[in-house]
């Protein structure tokens, strides 16, 4: 019984002595897609405990990471830049907005080619709305 709850914790099932509504214990998935203009941007989310994976892209890649969390003597969550162009700051700022949003700590992989600021906005609001309609997938 112990190793079928695990199991199902990691696929992202809910283990039968969880209420209703409350976050299951492992990993969860979550994929959705969006359109932010001409644009089709696909999400992955990976929720662990107490921490958070997002994935945004139009095709296989992992060209950048960076990762925030919130800090206590700072209202600004703090980030850094994991992988890729240091310069190219989109997936740090979005992981600090998640990670103000959210309370954990956030690492984003942002992989489109655009990122001017009404773009993002798009991606960001559809961002929000999933959080919106599943807030046990964040």
């Amino acid at each position: 019984m112990e190793e079928k709850q695990r199991r199902e914790g990691i696929q992202g099932g809910s283990p039968r002595h969880a209420p209703e509504g409350a976050a299951t214990p492992g990993i969860s998935l979550h994929d959705f897609s969006g359109r932010a203009g001409e644009q089709l941007a696909h999400f992955h989310v990976m929720r662990l405990r107490d921490s958070l994976f997002l994935w945004v892209g139009a095709e296989p890649a992992l060209r950048s990471l960076a990762v925030a969390m919130c800090s206590p003597h700072d209202s600004i969550p703090v980030s850094t830049s994991l992988l890729g162009d240091a310069s190219d700051t989109t997936s740090n700022s979005l992981a600090q907005r998640l990670a103000k949003k959210t309370k954990k700590q956030v690492f984003v992989s942002y992989n489109l080619p655009n990122t001017d600021s009404s773009f993002m906005l798009h991606i960001e609001n559809r961002i929000k709305e999933e959080m919106k309609a599943f807030p046990e997938k964040f």
